[in-house]
């Protein structure tokens, strides 16, 4: 193996995986309540390094070199977005750390999207038809054509009765949630989601944590790397196009 040229290819595939991590965060800048991913790396130790192996010869100065760079899991940063007016009737933003949930199929997912509305059967929905949960995990059943207010703590009041209370949830551990699609998050031990506090705010909405500057600057610097290491495997090839050719010939 070339060393040269496989550091340069591990440089090339970290970064073009950073590239299409921001550019997920791209197309989710106006996403409601998206939560932007963070692409992360390590450096890959030799074997050396690594304690694997346990006999040969070994160059100090080459062990110093490193094994080059290998991706880690993606972390998801669940910073506050920002929360803006929207003026729907039933668009609720939470502010604080906590989650809504609603069922999909089933299975228990969390979610910051608070852009709800009472489908036909007379549930609260999301839009894309998952049944958002009060603070005991049920369903919220309302009547599609009564006023509806809902205030700072989640309660739900329809021609002057309570009628339920929307719950807020969270996790033990961030780092358990994964992204299974439609802006919602499962986890892995759903027996573990627990309720959580949070302030509410009616016909508000939260925005995506993405900042389009700062993620386009990101980009650019993954651009950057990714070409650096490109050429570095280019002047290589050359070098070893010219020792073969060149220094190698029998004259």
């Amino acid at each position: 193996m070339i060393y040269g040229l496989y550091l340069s290819a591990t440089g090339i595939m970290t970064n073009a995986y950073r590239q299409d991590v921001i550019a997920n965060n791209l197309a989710n800048a106006d996403t409601t309540g998206f939560k932007r991913d963070i692409a992360s790396f390590k450096q890959r130790l030799t074997e050396q390094q690594e304690g694997r192996r346990t006999g040969g010869w070994s160059d100090p100065d080459l062990e110093g070199l490193g094994g080059g760079t290998l991706v880690m899991p993606t972390r998801v940063d669940f910073e506050q977005g920002a929360i803006e007016q929207s003026g729907g009737p039933l668009d609720v933003a939470i502010e604080g750390g906590s989650f809504f949930a609603v069922d999909q199929g089933g299975q228990t997912r969390l979610t910051r999207d608070g852009r709800f509305q009472v489908n036909r059967d007379g549930f609260l929905v999301l839009p894309d038809g998952q049944k958002v949960l009060d603070d005991k995990l049920r369903p919220i059943a309302l009547a599609a054509d009564a006023p509806t207010t809902i205030d700072r703590s989640g309660q739900i009041t329809q021609a002057g009765q309570v009628v339920a209370r929307i719950g807020l949830f969270d996790v033990p551990d961030r780092a358990g949630l994964t992204k299974v699609g439609g802006n919602l998050l499962a986890y892995a031990d759903p027996a573990q989601i627990r309720p959580a506090s949070g302030t509410l705010h009616n016909g508000f909405l939260e925005g995506s944590n993405a900042d389009p500057t700062t993620e386009l600057t990101e980009l650019m610097d993954a651009q950057r790397q990714l070409e650096a290491n490109a050429n570095m495997i280019r002047a290589q090839d050359a070098t070893l196009q010219r020792l073969v050719n060149d220094v190698g010939k029998i004259s």
